[in-house]
């Protein structure tokens, strides 16, 4: 067995010193989010490292809704997931779609499309908040879950579409020759050998997008205002317009909300690093 030299123990050194306080800042505020949500409400600003009663209550009250701003609670967390996997199955397809028509069919003006769709990241998403607004009002889908998924859909497209499109390239062209030697038509070749080479990519990008639903607090707050169509995340901010803000009960609510994106990310994380980086590097 080899032993690792100095070089080899400095460069581990160096990663560990620079990943342990990267590791603790980051778990910090959901170690607070935590601690609050354990907390009575007397002892949550204590500022103890652990509190001398912990308690499960505050998951109760939330999970009963027994308190005025958590009446719809499970109502609009169903909102945030009807919306999440809509907007990421809608923008799974036309990222898909797109990308195989782009790299694989090679369509006049392919190119130029995509490159377009990646020009709108230019412009920061907040400032097309307000034109969006007035597009979904001018539709009458203001307050209508579809006119969420579908700004959402806008967004993460673009960039869907060229990491799709960037995998695509690495795949060799000869199976596409061999399939359409074999006779295979378009949708044959997209359905028999496009999707199941590309499913790492696929569901990254799928993942990304609804990830990406998930977290929107903008234009949630912005395209839907009734308490029984807002997201949760809208709702959470409605607990800071009260003078004495259930603290405990907000850090509660995040912290149950934060599990599920936690849970997906953890569940595909490898797809997440190997359908991302695709393509990243031409061989």
């Amino acid at each position: 067995m080899r032993m690792p030299t100095l070089r080899e123990i400095g460069n581990e050194a160096k990663l560990l010193l620079i990943g342990i306080p990267v590791l603790i800042w980051t778990l910090i505020p959901i170690y607070h989010m935590f601690l609050f949500a354990i907390s009575p409400k007397q002892d949550a600003f204590a500022g103890k490292l652990w509190p001398d009663h912990p308690t499960l209550q505050n998951f109760r009250i939330v999970f009963n809704q027994q308190h005025y701003f958590l009446r719809d609670f499970w109502v609009q967390f169903g909102n945030s997931v009807v919306i999440a996997i809509a907007a990421g199955v809608l923008t799974l397809i036309i990222a898909t779609l797109a990308a195989f028509a782009i790299s694989r069919l090679r369509v006049r003006g392919g190119r130029t499309v995509m490159n377009l769709a990646l020009f709108t990241y230019f412009i920061p998403a907040a400032f097309l908040a307000v034109p969006m607004y007035r597009t979904m009002g001018n539709y009458g889908l203001l307050n209508n879950h579809w006119s969420l998924i579908l700004a959402m859909v806008t967004i993460a497209s673009p960039y869907a579409i060229w990491v799709l499109k960037q995998a695509s390239d690495k795949l060799p062209v000869e199976l596409d020759e061999a399939a359409i030697m074999d006779g295979a038509t378009p949708l044959q070749l997209f359905r028999m050998v496009y999707v199941p080479l590309m499913l790492p990519s696929l569901v990254a990008v799928g993942t990304y997008a609804l990830l990406l639903a998930w977290n929107e607090y903008l234009y949630a707050f912005l395209l839907l205002s009734k308490d029984t169509e807002i997201t949760l995340p809208v709702a959470l901010g409605n607990f800071l317009a009260a003078d004495d803000s259930p603290w405990e009960l907000l850090m509660t609510t995040g912290f149950i909300y934060a599990l599920p994106p936690a849970a997906v990310y953890y569940a595909f994380r490898r797809y997440m690093v190997g359908g991302l980086t695709a393509g990243a590097v031409k061989s």
